[in-house]
């Protein structure tokens, strides 16, 4: 395989591993709706605050998710907006296969 399409491949899966748990996409859904604060997001997904910080973290690495200092606040936003319809087609995948069973 040529060594671009590798890095592409590599980037992308790094991307796909950041969605790839529960609270990460609760959290992206919640962000397409707009910004919004950590404790905001604590109280839409549960658990704690350093839990909801570390997804951030680990969402804000793969480039799908910013922050911005307002004040005492930080809010978190969406990048990458095109990853909802992302999630979009993984339902669609998710109530077909239902359909054929």
């Amino acid at each position: 395989m040529k060594k671009k399409v590798t890095v592409d491949l590599r980037s992308q899966a790094r991307v796909l591993k950041a969605l790839a748990h529960e609270s990460r996409l609760a959290i992206v859904s919640r962000l397409a709706d707009g910004a919004c604060t950590v404790g905001e997001l604590v109280s839409i997904i549960g658990g704690d605050q350093s839990t909801v910080s570390k997804h951030l973290t680990v969402l804000r690495s793969a480039g799908i998710v910013d922050d911005e200092r307002k004040g005492r606040t930080v809010e978190y936003r969406l990048v990458i907006p095109c990853v909802v319809e992302f999630l979009h087609c993984a339902i669609k995948v998710i109530q077909e296969r239902k359909n054929m069973n």
